[in-house]
């Protein structure tokens, strides 16, 4: 029987009843497994997520569903992307320690991993609607984006390691197509999912006549998919983080897969910039202000701590193929400028991944609450047409705003900007 043939969707009535016999999950739940407290909790695009709960503790249950939740079984999609997931959970543990969440248990089969629930951690996108502010937020998710691009690539890794660990990612085929379509390329023409707020039409239709914008935005497509330069989480969005008000923790990272070093910064960079632009949907005018700045606050630091560790690790664990020891400080030669042309080079892509990430989540299918949750269509047009505009601008000229002191003004010009 093959594991297609075996799976079976996880349901809240016997999913006590599958699992209780595992030890890895009955040890840390505990108690009678008829008795487990479960609920079904997954308001996601892909899978299905359980908490259960027993006299002793908790833990998180997630089952890829073999198809897409938010469309339905219309539009299928493989069992083995949970394989990537766990195998990416796995190396996150250990090349940014305390971020991701423990892995229990793993079910190839049934497509299912039993992990750390996070508790009273919520998704963070939820806080940054509210208003909730997260110390050291941009400086954790830095650092965290820092030490998996640099540790899963041949800075660090040993060359035969790291090319065995691409080819074990490269069977993940089914997630990458669905970046490759929704994020690049939909999101500039009429794709059949595509749906926007009737509003931003006219923002719209300029953007997708911009022949330079979609070249460059193709050129980063071909980057994306040839460029294997680390392990991405490859989905960092504000859903994908949870967070208390002094805790950050990283989730879900099913669409990982080989990728550009600047990725996941520009992912994560762009869903703040759009929790920054819809702020004024959420917030009354006496703490709009302050909790705007504290938004770029966020990005500022974002990018600054993964410039710091990034040269870190430059200096302390260069131990790859690359920039080898042997060609600079063992010749008497510092390695301190071709880091510093790394990090440009990486800050500038990351910039334009920002634009493109800002686009797809007002244009494509996967929207984005910040924005979603806007029930005036006339104020979250005028609201998503700053991000577009500011979208385009780093697609375009993401050099010039590579100073982040250039990058926080022009985000200030945009969210003053009357567009429609």
């Amino acid at each position: 029987m093959t594991d297609e043939q075996s799976y079976q969707a996880l349901e809240v009535d016997t999913l006590g009843q599958r699992l209780g016999g595992v030890e890895a999950v009955a040890s840390r739940v505990g108690g009678n497994p008829a008795e487990w407290q479960i609920r079904e909790v997954g308001d996601g695009n892909l899978n299905l997520v359980f908490i259960v709960t027993g006299s002793i503790g908790s833990v998180v249950v997630k089952q890829a569903l073999p198809y897409v939740r938010m469309v339905g079984e219309s539009w299928p999609l493989p069992l083995y992307r949970a394989h990537f997931e766990y195998y990416a959970l796995v190396r996150q543990a250990t090349r940014a320690p305390g971020v991701a969440p423990e892995v229990y248990y793993f079910d190839k089969p049934q497509a299912l991993i039993v992990m750390e629930y996070l508790h009273p951690h919520v998704i963070l996108r939820r806080k940054l609607i509210s208003g909730e502010r997260v110390a050291e937020l941009g400086a954790t998710l830095g650092e965290f984006c820092a030490r998996t691009a640099f540790r899963g690539s041949e800075l660090s890794m040993a060359s035969p390691d790291k090319k065995a660990d691409v080819g074990l990612f490269s069977g993940n085929v089914a997630i990458p197509a669905i970046t490759e379509s929704l994020v690049f390329t939909d999101p500039y023409y009429g794709a059949e999912m595509n749906r926007h707020t009737p509003e931003l039409s006219p923002v719209v239709d300029e953007l997708r006549r911009n022949a330079r914008l979609k070249a460059k935005v193709q050129r980063l497509l071909m980057k994306f998919t040839a460029n294997t330069e680390t392990m991405l989480h490859g989905d960092l969005h504000s859903g994908s983080i949870m967070a208390t008000d002094t805790s950050v923790r990283v989730i879900d990272p099913e669409f990982s897969q080989y990728g550009p070093m600047a990725f996941d910064l520009g992912m994560a960079a762009a869903n703040f910039f759009m929790a920054y632009f819809s702020q004024p949907a959420h917030r009354k005018e006496g703490d709009l202000e302050e909790y705007q700045a504290w938004i770029l606050e966020v990005i500022t630091d974002c990018f600054t701590r993964f410039d710091e560790e990034f040269r870190h690790l430059w200096q302390t664990e260069r131990t790859g193929i690359l920039f080898p020891r042997a060609l600079f400080e063992e010749q008497g030669n510092s390695a301190d400028d071709a880091c510093d042309a790394l990090l440009e080079e990486i800050r500038e892509d990351a910039l334009a991944y920002c634009g493109i990430e800002m686009h797809r989540r007002v244009l494509s299918l996967a929207h984005n609450a910040d924005f979603e949750e806007i029930e005036d269509p006339a104020l979250r047009a005028k609201l998503e047409a700053r991000n577009v505009l500011m979208g385009q601008a780093l697609i375009m000229e993401p050099e010039a705003y590579c100073d982040l002191n250039a990058l926080v003004a022009l985000a200030k010009a945009y969210n003053q900007k009357s567009v429609l």
